[in-house]
């Protein structure tokens, strides 16, 4: 008799067992969904980082001198060792550099240029033949193939022979060029350290051209001699997930331990990848715990629904269970009731959820950033789901079951004695409790800020979630709500107060109703409340993360476009350079500028020189980084400069002529329309007069161009053996005398001389960060000194930024105008800084980043702002926490709703005795159901102001604290809580609409009950 007794009583109350019903779904299935969703956001996450990680990142390197007879067995060894480190066997290649062989024919010299021969497994799926064939191992001649760079560079060409003798091994080398290649990527991070091979040649203290590629066995044969072997192990990790990460970075890291044990003990390993994967480790565990965060939050929503319900339920039961009670039911048949009752509704919960999950899923995929990232959830139930799903269920089913067990104790007169009394206060408010989880919830987030991060180190040494700080926003958000539960008594008296004072029955009597009864609305209003703050609070951590993307790019990029690279070169010299990159398509703005790491007062900071004039359209610093704007600093930071000396029209040669007293070594400074700077060695100066050509044309580079006019900015020399006197007695360019002032200088030491006298300059103007300004005790608008690059110097400090653009957290750092600090190099004899990067402004950098790829021998490295903007938005570990947060969101506003659905349905059942009685008294309709209307619009506005205001209270203490990079550390430049209000209002409005909506479905059911009643009778 259980079982039917059970269906039926479940039967007897089918509003609220649906609703329960509904609830328990809607909980088990979001939270197998986001169980789902956080596994599936992690294994992608470590998939595309390991799909999209550089040569450089994932390759890891095992070196050693060997000899003809060492190297095989050295290459087993490495070889097994790599298989044994990895899941599957990497690709191993094996590479070679020889010593050093004299170029044919110079036998004799004393300084003789010279030739090195490589080797280098698979050279031909990286490179292509310009002409000839590959070479093959075997024969009298040794058979080699060159670079296209270094045939150009040393004459030589396919189907040439040659003999040659290395430096350290007399033998002589009868070689056969067979083929001319050309790398595919010769600037490539695998050529990283072959710089030889990518260039051709090598200038230094010898010039040395190659290497001459030969096949491996050839090269072990014959070149072989204590040379140093390099084995290279590039692994296919795409098939990684996370918990492999850590087992393979001990793996690798190991590497070289390993082979020292078996014998190699010259091995040398390294590789980036075991700090890469450690990384990629703790993002894919920050990653995982911070989408626990709107799972805690669902969960405590979803909890307090079912408890609404419940309690609901229990309360209709009352008398029922009085009555059972005092027929002899006990205790144990009165649980198994309600216990059957409430599995009768979890157990097909927990069965469908994890087949409801995926197709939920399925719509994440439709959300914008997701999409964008290439990243597609298609998980199936398994076991763990089914266990998820089972224990959210059962959890749901105690929830039901409690209300019940609570009131099985009463007798029938004492649950008649109970439902005349009411109370002012809950339970939890009197005992103080919603006070005390406010200290536990300040707490969590105070250890959320404090970390950073909701994973802190365990006692083992390793990391771990803490379950304190994941629950922190969920325990505010709660105790915000109970909070906000003691204003509903107050504010129900005063709207009672000011509504008794006016004429209509229909406020005063609602609001009278509230008053009397505060508990009976406090608790849809508090489910209300926090299902509001959650979905004002997703909407502002979405907002927030997309905002703080864009800044980090900017903030990374400097400006829309930042091209990197060898100031000088043989292709772009350095005025040849700007020419080029200034005339890519869709620029519209640029300046040269040089970044580097210097020293000043002592400590370590980026010096950066740009052009000050050109701030406002290329540097990309956000407004809350600094007092002045851009604007403001730029024309502060502008001092001092050079005059210069135009030469007339497009000159491709510059003949000076100068008279010394003694030996002085001399350099000229000059620089371009564009501003860069170039100083070119006039050689040393004998005494008496000297003349001087200077070929302007190589200044550019073998295809760059100059733009011009060019300008001559001064002289600076060296320090002289012996005091000299200097005297420009004459300039000319290109035959054509230009008419110079008359410079003259006595020189002890190195000094500068301008073309057009130097000023002497003031203090320089500099924008420094704001722990450098307080290093240096210097604020905006004093001047002080200031060691840079160990030279004492005065500086003007006319702005402090919290980060300057390009650099990491924490990195100090000093911003100074280009034209201006290279004055201040030329007037203490120093040579001009080179333009090591240039910024550009373009509208679309798209058309400019496409032309810079077809043009490798650039070599040039070009940071896209746009681009960089995109990578950081479709990272998945980073956007993962998006889509956890719009599921939540969304079941919140469908527990809201379905909570208030069921909460007005029943309050409006039980009042149709009282408004009977007032429709007998005279009172009409319409007056009847505008007092149900004043109760639950009370109830809507009270929820929607506190929802508002704890989200933003939240919001503000959390939000900035749970968005973090892709490699789970903090934001730069700090994130900044951005709320879209403008949503907001609307998801406000229409959730209003809604409930609104359903007052006015009851209100019109209501009346149709009324109207039937009364025929009735």
């Amino acid at each position: 008799m259980r079982g039917p007794l059970v269906v039926k009583r479940a039967l007897s109350e089918p509003l609220l067992l649906l609703a329960a019903f509904g609830s328990i779904l809607l909980a088990t299935t979001t939270l197998v969904a986001l169980t789902m969703y956080a596994s599936s956001i992690a294994d992608a996450g470590v998939r595309r980082t390991m799909e999209t990680a550089s040569y450089r990142q994932t390759a890891a390197t095992v070196s050693a001198p060997v000899t003809a007879e060492t190297f095989p067995k050295f290459d087993r060894s490495v070889r097994a060792e790599f298989a044994k480190a990895y899941a599957r066997p990497p690709a191993v290649t094996t590479s070679f550099r020889s010593d050093s062989y004299v170029m044919p024919g110079q036998d004799s010299q004393e300084r003789p240029e010279l030739l090195r021969f490589g080797s280098y497994d698979g050279l031909d799926q990286h490179a292509r033949l310009v002409s000839g064939s590959w070479p093959r191992a075997g024969g009298d001649r040794v058979e080699a193939a060159i670079s296209l760079s270094a045939a150009s560079a040393t004459g030589l060409k396919a189907g040439q022979e040659f003999t040659t003798k290395g430096r350290l091994d007399p033998r002589p080398v009868t070689v056969r060029v067979v083929g001319v290649f050309q790398l595919n990527d010769p600037f490539g991070e695998r050529w990283a350290g072959e710089q030889l091979l990518s260039r051709g040649v090598e200038r230094g203290e010898f010039t040395t051209y190659g290497p001459l590629m030969v096949p491996r066995e050839t090269f072990v044969a014959r070149f072989a001699t204590s040379v140093n072997a390099t084995w290279t192990a590039v692994p296919d990790l795409r098939t990684l997930t996370p918990a492999q990460l850590r087992p393979l970075a001990g793996a690798i890291d190991r590497l070289g331990e390993r082979l020292k044990a078996d014998g190699c003990g010259s091995c040398v390993a390294a590789s980036r990848l075991p700090e890469i994967l450690t990384q990629l480790d703790t993002a894919s565990l920050v990653a995982r715990s911070t989408m626990l965060i709107p799972v805690l939050q669902l969960l405590l929503l979803a909890a307090y629904a079912l408890m609404l319900t419940a309690r609901l339920l229990a309360d209709h039961r009352r008398m029922e269970v009085a009555l059972l009670r005092s027929r002899g039911a006990g205790t144990v048949r009165l649980a198994a009731l309600a216990g059957g009752e409430a599995l009768l509704v979890a157990v097909p919960c927990a069965v469908v959820a994890p087949f409801l999950g995926p197709p939920l899923l399925a719509l994440v995929n439709l959300l914008p950033w997701i999409r964008a990232s290439g990243v597609r959830l298609a998980p199936s139930a398994d076991l763990g789901t089914f266990l998820v799903s089972f224990g959210v269920a059962l959890a749901a089913a105690v929830l039901l079951v409690l209300p019940a067990l609570a009131g099985a104790r009463r007798t029938y007169v004492e649950e008649q004695a109970a439902r005349g009394r009411g109370g002012g206060r809950g339970l939890i408010e009197r005992a103080g409790a919603d006070l005390a989880l406010l200290v536990v919830a300040g707490l969590a987030i105070w250890q959320l800020q404090r970390y950073g991060a909701p994973v802190t180190a365990t006692a083992a040494g390793g990391l771990g979630i803490d379950p304190l700080i994941i629950s922190g926003p969920a325990l505010a958000l709660l105790t915000g709500g109970m909070l906000g539960l003691r204003l509903v008594p107050r504010v129900s008296k005063l709207a009672e107060r000011v509504t008794s004072r006016r004429p209509a029955l229909a406020p005063a009597l609602g609001a009278w109703q509230v008053s009397r009864r505060p508990l009976k609305y406090a608790g849809p209003a508090l489910l209300l409340t926090m299902a509001i703050a959650i979905g004002i609070v997703s909407m502002a951590t979405a907002s927030t993360w997309r905002a703080s993307q864009a800044d980090q790019a900017r903030h990374q990029a400097g400006a829309d476009l930042r091209l990197s690279g060898p100031p000088d070169g043989p292709e772009l010299g350095a005025l040849g350079r700007g020419t080029a990159f200034t005339a890519l398509p869709g620029v519209t703005a640029y300046s040269p500028g040089f970044r580097g790491q210097t020293e000043v007062s002592g400590e370590s900071a980026l010096l950066l020189g740009l052009d000050a004039g050109k701030l406002g359209e290329l540097f990309h610093l956000r407004a809350d980084l600094s007092a002045q704007p851009v604007g403001e600093m730029s024309r502060a930071l502008v001092g001092d400069r050079a005059g210069k000396l135009d030469l007339p029209g497009q000159p491709s040669a510059l003949t000076l002529r100068a008279e010394a007293d003694g030996e002085l070594p001399l350099r000229l400074v000059l620089s371009d329309a564009l501003g860069v700077w170039r100083d070119v060695s006039l050689g040393v100066l004998r005494k008496g007069e000297n003349r001087i050509d200077v070929d302007l044309r190589a200044l550019a580079g073998r295809t760059g161009k100059i733009t011009y006019p060019l300008s001559l900015r001064g002289l600076v020399t060296g320090t002289p053996q012996s005091p000299a006197n200097l005297t420009l007695t004459g300039l000319s360019a290109d035959g054509r005398e230009v008419a110079t002032p008359p410079v003259s200088m006595k020189v002890t030491r190195p000094a500068a001389a301008g073309l057009v006298p130097l000023p002497k300059p003031g203090p320089l103007p500099v924008v420094l960060t704001a722990d450098l300004a307080a290093s240096l005790k210097l604020a905006v608008g004093q001047v002080g000194p200031a060691s840079i690059d160990r030279r004492v110097l005065q500086v003007k400090v006319v702005g402090v930024v919290d980060s300057m653009p390009t650099t990491p957290a924490g990195q100090k750092a000093v911003l100074a105008d280009w034209g201006t600090l290279q004055t201040y190099e030329l007037a203490a004899a120093q040579l001009p800084r080179p333009a090591t990067e240039w910024w550009l402004a373009a509208g679309d950098t798209a058309p400019a980043v496409k032309a810079l790829q077809t043009r490798p021998e650039w070599d040039v490295t070009a940071l896209d702002q746009r681009r960089l903007a995109a990578e950081l938005r479709d990272d998945p570990l980073a956007s993962g926490l998006q889509g956890a947060l719009m599921l939540g969101f969304a079941a919140a506003l469908v527990f809201a709703t379905l909570g208030f659905l069921v909460n007005a349905t029943v309050a409006a059942r039980e009042r149709m005795g009282e408004f009977a009685i007032l429709r007998a008294l005279g009172v009409s309709s319409r007056q009847v159901f505008g007092v149900l209307a004043v109760e639950q619009a009370f109830v809507i506005g009270l929820s929607l102001v506190a929802g508002t205001g704890l989200a933003v209270v939240v919001g503000m203490l959390v939000v900035p604290h749970i968005v973090l990079t892709g490699q789970a550390s903090a934001v730069t430049p700090g994130v900044v809580l951005d709320i879209p209000w403008a949503a907001t209002a609307a998801m406000l409005a229409l959730v209003a609409a809604v409930l609104i909506a359903i007052v006015a479905g009851l209100a019109r059911r209501l009346r149709g009950q009324h109207g039937q009643l009364v025929e009735e009778r």
